[in-house]
């Protein structure tokens, strides 16, 4: 090899710049709102980087990951598709269990290079002189630029466009252009499959089994341009494609020497071409993905190699890929004209429900992941998140919100089982679900403070029913979707609401119902002091929300009356007496009461201690998971008046003040909302943030009190995964507080709902925030919405759709007609009544 040119030290161009690198030229205004980046000084959390830089499609997932990375304990490449789980025993510390996980599978991604006789780029040859990653957000493109240097002084800058095609599902692509600066000779490119792949992205779970895949088989076709490779999941079965065509190309005249890789688990190409200084060497990988789980696919690899052969250039699929997401910003964007600082956190939490929830998704039988489609947290399961993400979609892509409840559907009669197991009627769903929809929650989980396992109740989260039944009736308020109430809704809310129907314990004496041995959101208490982990009695929001589900299953079955769903009561022997009952357990569930008259958290709580918040701040800063803090101590949250959540909070999240006490009302109880002021600063002062759910729910709650302090918790939602302040990002994002994130802008702060069939609006943006502008979609009609301090303006979409209702600061209404704009004031009552003539409609 020979030096063509003499070496010079590159220099910085300005703060985070780098001379001659194109990422580090600064961007607009405009585009800095969709930019994600990370420079050479931003090296640290890698793992929470990766998974923040993760493409996916809602189909396929991608980590972040460089392509010449192992996982090697800093680095995580990762693939996953959605719905692809398989089940392991293990015996950590003597403990068997079996856990249900998403699958990492073979990685694609792996393309390296290196200078003849030295070792490959990522495993020993180069220095990374600088690098520079950008995320672009508005197309869905991971690029990077970097320059590498070796012992010697050559210098090689690294180009790379990676996607996870939105318009494609099985596609993903890689384009790579190597540019020798200052050097020429023989240069080695390496493009692989990877299938000696594990489960290792979590280190709580470093002590499982984690090896879910055997290789079935490899090879190659058209003259070794395509290599392809097979893995099997070992106890689910599930057989996965990968099919790989990789291309290189420099200048005419250049040889290009292609040959095979074949190793054990491994299979790809190699080539070697002659380099010549500043003249590109650009690799282009196109790989399809399938499953045994796909649809009208005669078999996986049979699939994967059509895909890929049909697949274009990588410009093409850029294209097409950008395109669909042109798409899908126009109607899932929601501007703030905050500038970069403000729009990017939004952009970027909207980015990654996108492409984790699209409407690929809808073509498969899976539920909302919890950690999106970004790592192996909490093992790929699906909770109660979708509570915060279902009302983002149903506003947005209601077909969407109906095929995810689908997935609860189908797992309909694992839920019957489940109750019937626990010697209850009805349906109960468990808290963690996975394929089959059968209870994934383990029984104990390691303390890595203490070093001992502790039990896990949480499975007495039955409240997750409860979420389901809000979830599926709020879907049907803002679609109108009786047909889904029919065949799918009503059945669900029915066999919820037998199972509650069936747990609450009646007492003649108060003539009350008591809902006992439950956990509420608040993880914190799984139990009393004296009975820790039987869980805790009359929990306020769990009682409400029973008593508002059993009153919608009632609704339901007038809605749908006899003859138009005779045959659906019949088949589930739905009796008048069943009802009647419903009915009266909706009006005498019992609620607690502190003896300074705000809702209690449960029975029992004013009871517990006070915790001394400033000492144990003092000792450990951070105390989001105060229970493993106080466990290695020898104590209990079961103890202490603290929360990881507060529970009573959810009630004014899912609720407004006229519904709450509508609620309360209806059960027999007083209930001043003056008092909801006071209930939230009570229990934000004993409230350790330990869910990442947390803060948006206090968000949302401090919204029509206290706007300024509302914002702020806000601001810190959106940027905590950005910040690297998540000790668990790098395990997977939080995809319901990126999700409940958004939505706070959507319908908190525009003060959205529906209601008796009238879509309301009771606008209170923070004085930080100076306008919102967005897209919804409610009952056919697309309307394109702008709120500022000053007014409202409303624009329906021209369309077939029927005119829709509008409803404004609670008190009046007004009908649009698809094409006709309606302009509202703010800070002052409009002039025309109920259905009178409005000037202020246009056309």
């Amino acid at each position: 090899m020979s030096t063509s040119t003499t070496d010079r030290a590159d220099r910085l161009a300005g703060p985070g710049g780098y001379e001659g690198c194109a990422l580090c030229a600064e961007p607009t205004p405009r585009d800095q709102e969709w930019l994600l980046s990370y420079h050479d000084d931003e090296a640290r959390g890698v793992a929470s980087r990766e998974a923040l830089l993760t493409l996916a499609n809602g189909y396929l997932g991608v980590r972040g990951a460089d392509p010449e990375a192992v996982a090697d304990g800093v680095h995580y490449p990762g693939t996953y598709v959605a719905g692809v789980y398989n089940r392991l025993s293990s015996e950590p510390h003597g403990r068997p269990r079996e856990d249900e996980s998403v699958v990492n599978l073979p990685n694609w991604l792996p393309l390296t290079f290196r200078l003849p006789g030295q070792p490959w780029f990522g495993a020993g040859y180069g220095t990374l002189a600088h690098q520079h990653l950008v995320l672009d957000l508005r197309r869905g493109v991971l690029l990077r630029e970097a320059v590498v240097t070796d012992e010697d002084g050559r210098r090689t800058t690294l180009r790379q466009q990676r996607l996870v095609s939105m318009a494609s599902p099985h596609l993903a692509a890689l384009r790579t252009e190597l540019v020798p600066r200052n050097w020429s000779g023989p240069l080695e490119v390496r493009s692989t499959i990877d299938g000696r792949v594990s489960n290792g992205n979590v280190a709580a779970f470093a002590g499982l089994c984690g090896q879910h895949l055997e290789q079935a088989e490899s090879g190659e076709l058209d003259a070794g341009e395509v290599t392809w490779l097979v893995a099997r999941t070992v106890q689910s079965k599930l057989r996965v494609a990968q099919a790989a065509r990789t291309t290189l190309r420099a200048d005419s005249g250049t040889r290009v020497w292609p040959r095979a890789v074949a190793e054990p688990g491994v299979i790809g190409r190699e080539f070697l071409i002659e380099a010549r200084p500043d003249v590109p060497v650009v690799v282009e990988k196109v790989v399809a993905v399938h499953t045994s789980r796909d649809r009208a696919i005669s078999e996986p690899l049979l699939a994967a190699r059509e895909t890929v052969r049909d697949a274009g250039s990588f410009d093409d699929l850029l294209e097409a890929h950008a395109e669909s997401w042109k798409y899908l910003w126009r109607r899932f964007r929601i501007g703030t004209r905050d500038g970069p600082d403000g729009q990017l956190p939004i952009n970027f939490h909207m980015f990654h429900v996108l492409q984790t929830l699209t409407g690929h998704t809808a073509d498969l039988d899976v539920g909302v992941p919890a950690r999106g489609l970004h790592g192996e947290g909490y093992r790929g399961h699906i909770f109660w998140d979708e509570l915060f993400v279902f009302p983002l979609l149903s506003f947005r892509v209601p077909r969407l919100t109906r095929a995810l409840l689908g997935y609860r559907h189908r797992r309909l009669d694992q839920a019957r089982r489940l109750a019937e197991e626990n010697g209850r009627r009805g349906a109960m769903f468990p808290w963690q679900s996975g394929s089959d929809g059968r209870e994934e929650t383990p029984g104990w989980f390691f303390n890595p403070r203490s070093g001992r396992w502790m039990a896990d109740n949480s499975r007495r989260q039955y409240h997750v029913n409860l979420a389901i039944g809000y979830n599926l009736w709020h879907y049907w308020q803002v679609t109108g979707d009786l047909d889904f109430l029919a065949s799918y809704g009503a059945e669900l809310l029915v066999e919820i609401a037998r199972f509650w129907a069936d747990l609450v314990d009646y007492d003649p004496a108060d003539d009350r119902y008591d809902v006992r041995g439950v956990m509420g959101p608040d993880e914190f208490h799984d139990g009393y002091p004296d009975r820790p982990g039987q869980g805790i009695d009359n929990n306020s929001y769990v009682n409400v929300m029973v008593a508002w589900l059993l009153a919608r299953a009632v609704e339901a079955h007038g809605l749908l009356g006899t003859e138009y769903c005779g045959e659906l009561w019949d088949r589930l022997d739905l009796s008048e007496d069943e009802l009647a009952d419903w009915e009266r357990i909706s009006r005498r569930l019992r609620v607690r009461f502190l003896d300074n008259g705000l809702l209690a958290q449960f029975e029992g709580y004013e009871r517990l201690a006070e915790f001394d918040w400033e000492h144990y701040r003092a000792r450990y800063g951070e105390l989001g998971r105060l229970d493993l803090i106080l466990e290695a101590e020898n104590d209990s949250c079961n103890r202490y008046q603290v929360a990881k959540q507060a529970d009573v909070l959810m009630l004014f999240y899912l609720f407004t003040a006229e519904e709450l006490t509508g609620l309360l009302d209806r059960l027999g109880y007083a209930f001043d909302p003056a008092t909801i002021p006071p209930t939230v600063d009570y229990y934000l002062a004993r409230t350790s943030h330990g869910s990442t759910l947390s803060r948006v729910a206090h968000s949302w709650v401090l919204s029509r009190t206290d706007r300024p302090r509302s914002w702020r918790l806000l601001r810190d939602a959106l940027v905590h995964d950005l910040s690297n302040r998540g000790d668990s990002t790098g395990e997977g994002i939080h995809l319901g507080a990126m999700a409940a994130s958004a939505d706070i802008l959507q319908r908190c702060y525009t003060g959205l709902e529906v209601r008796q069939d009238v879509l309301w609006l009771n606008p209170r943006l923070p004085t930080e925030l100076r306008a919102l502008d967005l897209d919804l979609h409610y009952r056919g009609q697309w309307l394109s919405v702008r709120i500022d301090h000053q007014e409202a303006v409303l624009r329906a979409v021209p369309c077939a759709a029927s005119p829709i209702d509008i409803g404004w600061l609670g008190t009046t209404t007004y009908r649009l007609a698809a094409g006709e704009t309606l302009r509202l004031p703010i800070g002052r009552q409009p002039q025309q009544g109920v259905n009178s003539p409005n000037p202020s409609v246009s056309t």
